[in-house]
C-alpha cells in the first residue's frame, strides 16, 4: 500500500483561511480596521506564491507557515482581544514569532544574493551578525509604525499598540532573541552544507535566467 505524503503547505492554507474568517468576524463586530488589515494580511501571505511564479523561487513550507502564522497572530490578536486579555505574554509571543520570521527571510535573502552574485561570499559569522542586525532593524521600523498608528489612528484600534517605554524595549529585546535563535540555527546548518547548496534546494531551473541578468 502506497503511503500518501502529507503536504505541509496545507498548514499555511489553513492559517490563510483563518485570517479570512477573522477578517469577516471583524466586519461583523464593527471592527473595520481589523477587516481592512485582515484582507491586507491575506494578500501579504500570498507573496510567496507570486515569488514562485515570477522568480522561480520555491519558498519552503516552513517559511510560508511562519509568514501566515505571524499575520494571523497579529490580526487575531486584535479581533479576538487576545492582546488585551493575554497581555503581555501574547504580545511578546507574537513579537517572537514575527522576529523569527523576519530573521528567516533575511537568512534566505543572504543565501540567494550569494548564489546570484559571483564572488559575493560571507563567512558564517558575518551571516550571523547580518541576521541579527537585519531583525533588529526591522523591529525598530515596526516600533516606529506602532507609534505612528497610535498617534494617527489610535481611536480605531482595540488597544494602543505601544504601552510605554518598557513595553517597547521588551519588544526589541524579544526581537533580538528571535534574531539570535535563527542566526544560531542558520549558521549551524551552513556547517553541514554550503550556502550555494542550500540555495539550490529552493531555486528552480528557470531562476538561472534571472541570475544571468544580474551577472551581465
Amino acid at each position: 500500500m502506497t503511503r500518501v505524503k502529507f503536504n505541509f503547505y496545507y498548514l499555511t492554507y489553513l492559517l490563510q483561511v483563518l485570517i479570512v474568517l477573522t477578517s469577516v468576524y471583524s466586519f461583523h463586530i464593527g471592527y473595520y480596521a481589523g477587516t481592512f488589515f485582515g484582507f491586507l494580511a491575506v494578500g501579504l501571505s500570498l507573496i510567496p506564491v507570486l515569488v514562485h511564479r515570477k522568480l522561480h523561487i520555491v519558498v519552503p513550507w516552513e517559511v510560508t507557515f511562519l509568514i501566515a502564522l505571524t499575520l494571523f497572530l497579529h490580526i487575531g490578536g486584535y479581533s479576538f482581544f487576545w492582546y488585551l486579555n493575554l497581555y503581555p505574554y501574547y504580545d511578546k509571543f507574537a513579537h517572537l514569532v514575527a522576529s523569527m520570521t523576519v530573521a528567516v527571510l533575511g537568512f534566505l535573502a543572504v543565501l540567494i544574493m550569494m548564489r546570484i552574485r559571483t564572488g559575493l561570499n560571507f563567512e558564517r559569522w558575518e551571516i550571523f551578525f547580518f541576521i541579527v542586525i537585519f531583525t533588529l532593524a526591522f523591529g525598530a521600523i515596526w516600533e516606529i509604525w506602532e507609534f505612528t498608528m497610535d498617534t494617527l489612528a489610535g481611536a480605531y484600534l482595540t488597544k494602543p499598540l505601544q504601552q510605554g517605554n518598557t513595553d517597547t524595549m521588551l519588544d526589541l529585546i524579544t526581537d533580538l532573541v528571535g534574531g539570535l535563535i535563527i542566526a544560531v540555527v542558520g549558521t549551524y546548518y551552513l556547517k553541514r552544507k554550503s550556502a550555494h547548496d542550500w540555495a539550490d534546494t529552493f531555486l528552480e531551473p528557470g531562476f538561472e535566467k534571472i541570475v544571468a541578468r544580474f551577472q551581465q
